[in-house]
């Protein structure tokens, strides 16, 4: 597969094929992310999305479920995607589902009848990244969404029959707050119910704008040691909400990885936090060069 930049999906995602429809983010707006700054956004032909669904289909390759790459497929137009969609189902007979990240911005500029196209034509699971449940926080990391269009937005999917799932991220919020952007979080996905959570606490790095705001004084990180208390206090605030929810958390500045089955897995999630919590020195910061 011809791939351009760092492939980036969340781990539920890592059985599916990956099919990439664009190079790069159309938003790539967000303070803290590095996925995509240097590359220079743009669709893939169809002609070159069709030779790769050829190539694998040649070998064999027939996936149950397609994930749409890079940055927001559900950007794309509803048909342009439709045509994607079409040809996966061609190649791919046994195409159960196909799935891509999206915002919230991307959903509100598709009318309610494209979302039902779109499900009818086999989307299944969009990846919203929430990423906070404070609209400061949103508003300085320069997310393209308030909560309350978050709210209005998934209420659109989910009454598309598309399911929601969600990325955030412990760390956002920065030191001194983890607690409160635990809470205010755990808030609002106890009222939008997702099926998935992804926690990528937050990896800082120099080359992300965020960094400018660390040198001028107007952000200060959190280290590990606040992240896990964060993510410990979302856990214990999440209420059952009928479904059983797929939850995986990682921590990049440390060996450690918490993830498990709602609310079956949550005692024994929140024991494994706590035994890292308690042997987590304090000072280690989540930022590298």
């Amino acid at each position: 597969m011809n791939y351009e930049g760092q492939i980036c999906r969340g781990p539920m995602e890592r059985s599916s094929f990956m099919l990439p429809v664009e190079v790069g983010c159309a938003y790539n707006g967000c303070k803290f992310c590095t996925l995509f700054k240097h590359l220079k956004y743009r669709e893939l032909p169809m002609e070159q999305i069709e030779e790769e669904l050829k190539r694998v289909s040649t070998v064999g390759g027939n996936p149950r479920t397609v994930f749409l790459g890079d940055g927001n497929a559900f950007g794309l137009s509803t048909e342009k995607l439709l045509v994607i969609i079409e040809r996966v189902h061609v190649h791919f007979p046994g195409c159960e589902g196909i799935h891509m990240d999206a915002t919230v911005t991307d959903i509100s500029r598709k009318s309610d009848e494209d979302l039902r196209r779109l499900y009818e034509a086999g989307v299944r699971h969009l990846y919203l990244g929430i990423e906070s449940g404070l609209d400061d926080v949103l508003a300085f990391m320069n997310k393209d969404h308030t909560l309350e269009q978050a709210y209005r937005q998934i209420d659109r999917m989910r009454e598309a029959g598309l399911i929601y799932d969600a990325h955030f991220m412990t760390g956002i919020a920065g030191k001194g707050r983890g607690i409160e952007n635990a809470e205010y979080t755990a808030e609002f996905f106890n009222r939008t119910r997702p099926s998935r959570m992804i926690n990528f606490s937050m990896f800082l790095h120099e080359r992300a704008a965020l960094y400018e705001e660390i040198q001028k004084g107007t952000f200060r990180p959190a280290d590990e040691l606040e992240n896990l208390i964060e993510e410990r206090r979302l856990l214990e605030l999440l209420k059952p909400w009928g479904q059983e929810v797929l939850y995986d958390g990682f921590h990049d500045m440390i060996e450690f990885r918490v993830r498990g089955k709602l609310p079956k897995d949550k005692e024994s999630m929140l024991a494994r936090l706590d035994e890292r919590i308690a042997v987590e020195k304090p000072g280690l910061t989540a930022f590298v060069k």
